[in-house]
């Protein structure tokens, strides 16, 4: 993904916005990334607590910057290091480490889902007349009615299932149910609720002020910048890091507004480059200080 992406564009053009583009708003996209990455790790606190382990803040914030670094190596294998931190500076035990952030995902995931539903509601105009002018209608209908029937069949067969795969699939399934249950269930849940919310805007906002880091992006509608942060999100998820998908997600995103593919994969790599900067810096910082600022454990 990186060698298809850099070969859309030469390296000295790249270069060259990088050099034009104003740091300012750069700066400010990665603080409002630190102020999201802070506030994960305050809430993560908020799960612990009914189980009866009240943890360090400092061990929080060390271990989810170190997360972010980890899963640049094998994705969501930072995930697996978060919760054995845990286990090894706070003694929590692995399984309800991993629990905790399997209910903070569903959270994630619950809140992403309702920015993907605003977006569909306010660019439903304009998302409907994409799929009509790039796919026969027809067809959208037959696949939208066997998508349905697959769904219902799906059910049914979950819920009726007697075999060792239904059997599974149904309990990986009330897991996630009861995992996303116990958001409210917990003391402290309308903090843990609006930390949830701040962290995703956070998200949005960092995406949209380091847009105006190119005289090219400054200008885009702000549904750009959500279908845009979307797919970025979405090469995330799907990749380590999404290192080189993201800029590419991004092309994608901006290119149905018919913006320049150039500037539009250039703001991808500086966006992508400064939140990994800071990943990297701090992500490394904390596994370097995380044995240090719990050597009194240790000894």
């Amino acid at each position: 993904m990186v060698w298809y992406s850099l070969s859309q564009i030469s390296i000295d053009e790249l270069l060259e916005y990088f050099k034009k583009a104003d740091y300012t708003w750069i700066v400010l996209g990665i603080f409002l990334g630190l102020l999201s990455h802070l506030s994960r790790a305050y809430r993560w606190r908020f799960q612990l607590e009914p189980m009866g382990y009240n943890i360090k803040l400092g061990n929080s914030i060390m271990a989810v910057f170190a997360t972010y670094l980890i899963n640049y190596t094998i994705p969501r294998a930072g995930e697996v290091a978060r919760a054995s931190i845990l286990t090894n500076y706070e003694d929590v035990p692995f399984e309800k480490g991993i629990g905790t952030i399997v209910a903070e995902r569903i959270a994630d995931l619950i809140v992403m889902l309702g920015i993907i539903t605003v977006t569909l509601f306010l660019q439903f105009d304009f998302i409907y007349g994409f799929l009509i002018e790039k796919f026969n209608p027809t067809k959208l209908i037959i696949a939208a009615l066997i998508a349905i029937v697959l769904i219902i069949v799906t059910i049914r067969f979950i819920k009726k299932g007697k075999s060792k795969l239904a059997l599974k699939i149904k309990t990986f399934i009330s897991g996630l149910v009861e995992g996303a249950l116990s958001i409210f269930k917990m003391k402290k849940k309308w903090a843990f609720i609006f930390h949830t919310l701040f962290i995703w805007s956070m998200y949005v906002l960092m995406f949209y002020v380091t847009s105006f880091s190119l005289p090219q992006t400054q200008n885009i509608p702000f549904a750009a910048i959500l279908i845009g942060f979307i797919a970025a999100s979405f090469s995330i998820a799907a990749t380590n890091g999404g290192i080189g998908s993201y800029p590419e997600a991004i092309v994608l995103a901006f290119t149905l507004f018919n913006l320049p593919e150039d500037p539009s994969r250039a703001f991808g790599w500086i966006m992508w480059s400064s939140q990994t900067i800071m990943i990297i810096i701090l992500g490394g910082l904390s596994l370097i200080y995380l044995p240090i600022f719990n050597r009194k454990k240790t000894v």
